[in-house]
């Protein structure tokens, strides 16, 4: 069956970095489309970043210029650079595959203190 395992989140000060990564098994990776979602307490889960098969981005008008989506077809793997992090970054950050359906990771929280 399809498998995402997302790494790669913690704690940071505000202006720092992190780099999420998402490993994707079970399926053709380079057919699918990948994107990073976040939900914060409170809050319906939002679209980040999304990268098709073909390597075209597209991001949230908040992160755009800030977070970076890539993907590595050897490695069957998803990254999310975010740069100049800030408090209302925080949140558990979700990876989704898009392959027929779509297929979530279980989440990997991200924390940006002020």
């Amino acid at each position: 069956q399809v498998q995402l395992v997302e790494s790669g989140g913690g704690l940071v000060q505000a202006g720092g970095s992190l780099r999420l990564s998402c490993a994707v098994s079970g399926t053709t990776f380079s057919s699918a489309a990948m994107s990073w979602y976040r939900q914060a307490p409170g809050k319906t889960r939002e679209l980040v970043a999304v990268i098709n098969r073909g390597g075209t981005t597209d991001y949230a008008g908040s992160v755009k210029g800030r977070f970076t989506i890539s993907r590595d077809n050897a490695k069957n793997t998803v990254y999310l650079q975010m740069t100049s992090l800030r408090p209302e970054d925080t949140a558990v950050y979700f990876c989704n595959c898009f392959i027929f359906r779509d297929y979530w990771g279980q989440g990997t929280q991200v924390t940006v203190s002020s």
